[in-house]
Parts: C-alpha cells; structure tokens; sequence
C-alpha cells in the first residue's frame, strides 16, 4: 500500500516531508484552499511523486501547471465529467496518472463510478464535507464494501495515527486499496506538516507492511 502526503506549501517543509520518502505528494492548486500553492517546488528524490490538486478547473490551467512543475499525476478533485477526464487523458503524457476523488458518505452511489473506470487510473475517496477536501474527518468505510470495481484507490479523509489500527483492518480485506492519502491530521497550521508526527507515522505505517 502506498502513502500520499497531501496539501504541502513551504519549500523548507516540502523537503523535510519528502526526506521521509512519501509515495506521492500533493500540491493543491485550487485558490480558495487555506493550502493553496503558488511558489516553487523544490527538488525531490525521483521517487516522490508530485500530485497537483485540481477543482473545476480548465484543461488548458491543469496542462499549465502539469508542465510547469512536471508533475506525475493529476488529481480531480470537483464534479468533472466522465468526457473531461476522457479529453484530459488524450491531452497529457501516458504516463501521467489522473485520480478521480470522490465525496463519500452512507448514501454515496457506487454506480456512478463505472463510466470513469476507462479514463482514470485511480479513484480516491474522501469524507464528504463543506469543502471539497481537507475536512479533517473520517467517513464509515464499512460503506466500501458496497464497491464492486477492480480499479485501485486511495483512501482519504481525515487520516492519522489513530486509524492505523483501521487501516490494518481493511487492508485485510479484498478492496483494491491503493494508497492512504494524509493531510490535516499532521498540521500545525494549513500547508504546514508536522514532521515528526507524519515520520512516525510512516514508520508505523511501513512496519505494519499494508
């Protein structure tokens, strides 16, 4: 299972966090995020991948900031279409990977992530909020056994080192679980991880060998 960092914004802290080799980081370039980012990304180890965060947004914006911060994967994260996804996919590199997230409570529709199985790599799941990310709270993942698809996913919404114990749990079942994403759990303040807390965590988190 992989680790997703997500929400990152400060040079400095960006290379601390990346020190402790996170699978993915994410960088959220919607503007009315507290974890907006606008700077520069500073150089990561190769095996960091750099995840932009996107909600709403136009293709022609997405292919900008893809190019300008050589990014890895895109991350949906409002109410794009099947078609935008399909027309995204044609326009970036193969090997760019396109998350598709999704807000997930107890009356969430399974169904309607079949038509983007064939133009997403991954889905993502989070809590349903007020804000289309970084809630801060968990959803009942027990409704994930309603989910039918083979497509891998990350696992979000309010993640920390007390869902380990979670974490190990559902890992034991047959839900093709990509990743963990983390993000406000390990804040001092918006866009500003706490190191030590996120390096014990992955430390747990890759003993526990998901």
């Amino acid at each position: 299972m992989k680790l997703k960092i997500c929400g990152m914004k400060y040079p400095e802290n960006i290379l601390e966090v990346g020190a402790l080799l996170p699978d993915y980081m994410g960088f959220i370039f919607w503007e009315k995020s507290a974890r907006y980012f606008n700077g520069e990304i500073p150089e990561l180890i190769e095996t960091v991948k750099k995840v932009g965060v996107f909600v709403n947004q136009s293709q022609e914006e997405i292919l900008e900031k893809v190019q300008k911060y050589k990014l890895q994967a895109v991350q949906l994260h409002g109410s794009e279409s099947v078609e935008f996804c399909s027309e995204l996919k044609t326009k970036l590199n193969k090997k760019i990977e396109i998350i598709k997230a999704f807000s997930a409570d107890n009356n969430f529709d399974f169904e309607v992530l079949k038509p983007y199985e064939a133009v997403c790599d991954y889905f993502l799941f989070d809590t349903k909020g007020k804000l289309p990310g970084g809630n801060g709270t968990t959803f009942d993942w027990t409704i994930l056994k309603k989910y039918k698809s083979e497509k891998p996913f990350f696992l979000s919404g309010g993640i920390g080192i007390e869902e380990l114990k979670a974490i190990e749990e559902i890992s034991k079942t047959n839900l093709p679980i990509y990743a963990i994403d983390v993000n406000s759990k390990f804040e001092i303040e918006p866009g500003l991880k706490n190191k030590n807390l996120f390096s014990n965590f992955k430390r747990k988190f890759d003993v526990a060998n998901f």
